[in-house]
């Protein structure tokens, strides 16, 4: 079985390694034919070649571009087309830099194209080689609630080349020993809401059998499985700090805001004036809104964002944004397409209000609803809010509140400035993603109700979700 394993994993880098290489190698020949100017007579040479494999390995590394059976194949040449891209815009420069003057743009364009071609072909045979190597797992769901367990399914069933879910058993109507046999014949289990003691009866029973477990966390998972392990005597003991971010995280993770804020409003003002002045023509309304939203320790303040909906889209009550929703003008849905209806952010964050990476703050209705259905929610106020976030890079806009919860938990749990790093440089990947911007089905705003009194906000200002 281990050789088995081991075959597999050789495999899949040895295809890695060839798609790396045979990027690399169009990149040389690119170099070497149009470039030359910028070549090395000895050495320097191989520093050069070294730095584009490092730049790309980095960046398809944090962009996920790796993740062959994982991510779908439209999301891997997303991937690596916008680290191919990125790596060949920063050796761009070097080679300028080299050459002491700015290198002709076209040859290395025309590279790009041919570098996105070998991807797509090397992701496409790399996905039929690892599913051949890989067949998807045999599974059964077990769950506490029909509804979320046929929900979680119709999910995973999406991924038929990874997960085959063949059998649903409800843990309140089945006893445990029936749980078992069932899932002897299968290679895992998927847990979703059940019972504790019954779910320990199943770790238990999959760890003796070598079945696999896939569990959606509770709030104590995330916080337990962060923790540390220490000895007391000769006793094991699991330690949670809950401290929250340190004083010397806290100045650094603000310095950076300052930093990055200051710099990114100059470097977007063409872009955010472009955006005012589209909105303005498009229907005369305002060109910003502003909203009270909750962070740090329950703080109300008001956000700042261009307005993409009609004047007053919250009327009929504060609604969650829907797919195809009509109160989005013909501005807005480019804007939020872009993201660019989220720059005047950048002035929250330069005031203190915000900070570039953190949960995002919610409106106060919002807080409330989802505080009621989950009281852990208030978990997320230890940080302050954030333009761009854990859930917002691995969610979507309609990912449910205990989903984004769960991510945003995490976040704090794992906090570092090198991840926040990270989260900045992941933003640009989902910045032309369509899912992350997919709006709520009508369902969402199916309680809501029309506000008994007007909106107290500026003149100067429209609402909106």
């Amino acid at each position: 079985m281990n050789n088995l394993i081991n075959f597999r994993k050789t495999v899949m880098r040895l295809i890695k390694i060839l798609i790396i290489a045979s990027i690399t190698f169009s990149f040389i020949q690119t170099w070497v034919t149009n470039y030359t100017s910028s070549l090395f007579s000895r050495n320097g040479n191989y520093v050069v070649i070294f730095s584009f494999v490092f730049i790309l390995f980095i960046f398809c590394s944090l962009y996920g571009a790796f993740k062959i059976g994982i991510y779908r194949i439209h999301e891997l040449i997303y991937s690596f087309s916008l680290s191919i891209l990125l790596t060949n815009f920063l050796m761009y420069l070097e080679l300028s830099l080299i050459a002491r003057e700015m290198v002709a743009v076209p040859p290395l364009l025309i590279n790009v194209i041919f570098q996105i071609i070998i991807a797509f072909i090397g992701c496409a045979c790399a996905n039929t080689v690892y599913f051949k190597l890989y067949p998807a797992r045999r599974l059964v769901a077990v769950f506490g609630d029909d509804a979320t367990g046929f929900k979680l399914i119709n999910r995973m069933s999406h991924i038929p080349e990874r997960f085959k879910i063949e059998r649903g058993i409800n843990a309140n109507s089945t006893s445990i020993e029936d749980i078992k046999k069932a899932i002897f014949p299968y290679d895992g289990v998927i847990i979703c809401d059940i019972d504790k003691n019954i779910e320990k009866q199943i770790y238990a029973y999959c760890y003796a059998n070598q079945k696999r477990i896939y569990m959606l966390p509770a709030i104590t998972d995330i916080i337990i499985n962060h923790s540390y392990e220490i000895q007391i005597g000769d006793t094991p003991v699991i330690m949670s700090r809950n401290r929250g971010l340190t004083t010397e995280q806290l100045i650094l993770k603000r310095v950076m805001d300052i930093i990055i804020s200051a710099l990114a409003l100059l470097i977007t003002s063409p872009f955010m004036l472009i955006a005012a002045i589209a909105i303005k023509l498009d229907d005369g309304g305002p060109i910003f809104f502003k909203q009270n939203r909750i962070t740090k320790d329950g703080k109300i303040f008001n956000v700042l964002k261009f307005r993409s909906m009609i004047v007053d889209a919250d009327k009929d009550g504060a609604k969650k944004a829907e797919v195809g929703d009509n109160r989005i003008t013909k501005v807005g849905k480019v804007i939020r397409a872009c993201r660019l209806d989220e720059l005047p952010q950048l002035i929250n964050v330069l005031k203190g209000d915000m900070s570039l990476v953190g949960p995002r703050p919610e409106r106060i209705e919002n807080v409330y609803e989802y505080s009621n259905a989950y009281p852990e929610f208030e978990l997320r106020h230890k940080v302050k809010g954030g333009i761009t976030g854990y859930a917002q890079l691995y969610g979507k806009y309609n990912t449910s509140p205990k989903d984004k919860l769960n991510m945003d938990l995490i976040y704090i749990e794992t906090y570092s400035i090198i991840q926040d790093i990270k989260l900045l440089i992941l933003t640009i990947k989902i910045l032309f993603m369509k899912e992350s911007t997919e709006g709520f089905d009508a369902s969402a705003n199916a309680n809501v109700k029309a506000p008994k009194t007007h909106s107290t906000q500026e003149s100067d200002y429209g609402t909106e979700q």
